[in-house]
């Protein structure tokens, strides 16, 4: 049986309701969604989308490198937008995050989300142990 183990980093936002950061499981780590929250004070970051998504990709890290894990190791990414005209945005801030073997990626235009975000992602990535032994 796998086990499962819940993950919480103090790099990142804190939960704004019932769920976990991540959630391990296996040589696997499933991250929540972020938004662009500052990790102190728990409010939206200021700035433009490319700002907006710079911090959630931050957010994003910090959670994988408690989980053993970092961005590159990231399988597959969820990016939900309030906006598609920013998809341009995304795909600069993207390239310059994952300049070389991108993760798999689905973009997908929401009416809104959590505390007026223009932007969340959630993703899957590997664990740094996976495959060694």
């Amino acid at each position: 049986m796998v086990k499962r183990k819940t993950v919480l980093s103090s790099k990142a936002p804190q939960p704004i309701g019932p769920y976990s950061q991540a959630v391990i499981a296996g040589d696997m780590v499933y991250c929540s969604g972020q938004i662009p929250l500052d990790p102190e004070t728990g409010l939206l970051v200021d700035g433009d989308l490319e700002a907006q998504t710079t911090r959630v990709l931050d957010n994003l890290d910090a959670v994988l490198r408690e989980s053993d894990s970092s961005l590159d190791q990231t399988v597959k990414l969820t990016v939900f937008l309030t906006d598609l005209r920013n998809f341009d945005i995304l795909n600069r801030v993207m390239a310059r995050r994952f300049s070389s073997e991108p993760p798999a990626r689905s973009v997908v235009q929401v009416a809104a989300l959590p505390k007026g975000a223009a932007l969340e992602m959630d993703l899957i990535a590997l664990r740094n142990s996976a495959g060694k032994g």
